[in-house]
């Protein structure tokens, strides 16, 4: 069920992430490439990414289908059957549409980032209320504050480094890892930077980059928060 849940949900994400992948100041994208307005399910948010001439735009359907697919098999086989599961399985196709927009233009939207946020805390809230739930919400509301006032404070201190994008973003990361801990919150965290540094060396050796290029950081602790979840979960 849950590999059938990321390929459904994966063939969604290439239409929304079109849509989304603009500059701040332009508003979101009505028409395919070609001019043609979309139309569909939500006013044309919600179908495949593909014109009325049949030419598909956006993000490759088949590599979406895939990382969905990959990701809720992988967290389906380490969670198991609890109640958090659930939550996770909701909010992974919301966490590849950002890590694909910000990619695409270096952008997290707010109106996925803020949803991403109450959807976590409220269905992580629900979760703590079954049996069987591992992990605990007070610790899971204390690591979302703690994270965004963490990451508010490195944006005032280093605007330039630190997309304000990623502070919005910390609640949602710290919910989710701080389910798990305070131990997995650092864990997660520490993981993401990791990555994103990763990502900046090799763009650097590549001579793709300079040091002084702005990367992408939203997907990188999206992947932090993977590795928490999936370390949280056999570590419990």
């Amino acid at each position: 069920m849950a590999i059938l849940w990321g390929a459904g949900t994966g063939l969604l994400v290439p239409r929304v992430a079109y849509r989304l992948s603009v500059p701040p100041e332009d508003p979101w994208r009505a028409a395919c490439p070609a001019g043609h307005p979309l139309e569909g399910i939500g006013k044309g948010w919600l179908g495949r990414a593909r014109c009325t001439d049949g030419d598909r735009f956006g993000p490759s359907t088949p590599a979406t289908v895939l990382v969905m697919s990959v990701v809720c098999a992988v967290l389906a086989a380490a969670v198991g059957a609890r109640p958090e599961l659930l939550v996770w399985l909701l909010i992974a196709p919301i966490a590849v549409l950002l890590a694909v927009v910000d990619f695409t233009v270096h952008r997290l939207p707010d109106v996925v980032v803020l949803p991403l946020t109450a959807a976590a805390l409220a269905g992580l809230g629900g979760a703590a209320l079954l049996p069987g739930a591992d992990g605990s919400w007070r610790t899971a509301l204390l690591g979302s504050l703690a994270l965004g006032a963490c990451y508010l404070a490195v944006f005032l201190i280093n605007p330039r480094g630190f997309g304000f994008g990623d502070v919005k973003l910390a609640p949602a990361l710290g919910a989710v890892l701080g389910w798990y801990g305070w131990g997995i919150l650092l864990i997660g965290t520490f993981a993401g930077y990791l990555f994103g540094a990763l990502f900046g060396v090799g763009l650097i050796l590549a001579r793709r980059a300079g040091r002084k290029t702005s990367i992408p950081f939203g997907p990188f602790l999206l992947a932090g928060a993977f590795i928490g979840i999936l370390l949280g979960s056999r570590t419990l």
